[in-house]
């Protein structure tokens, strides 16, 4: 995937536009693991311990956050 636009949006943005739009809140966690998952620059949290995500982003909220980066211009 990529990258269209010049400064990425926060994830508190995304998060208050997946919340407008579809009256849901997302996880910080869940938005890092769908970057991740589009190739798309992620640090790694202070707070992680290990590889393994703690709290991965549940299947049926990849598409609320994808169309967030769609919106950002963050993918195609």
């Amino acid at each position: 995937m990529l990258i269209r636009s010049e400064r990425m949006p926060t994830y508190k943005e995304i998060q208050e536009y997946v919340k407008g739009r579809y009256n849901f809140s997302v996880k910080s966690c869940w938005i890092a693991h769908v970057k991740e998952q589009c190739e798309l620059p992620v640090r790694r949290a202070s707070n992680r311990y290990g590889e393994k995500r703690k709290y991965p982003c549940p299947a049926d909220k990849k598409n609320m956050i994808k169309d967030a980066f769609r919106y950002f211009g963050m993918i195609e």
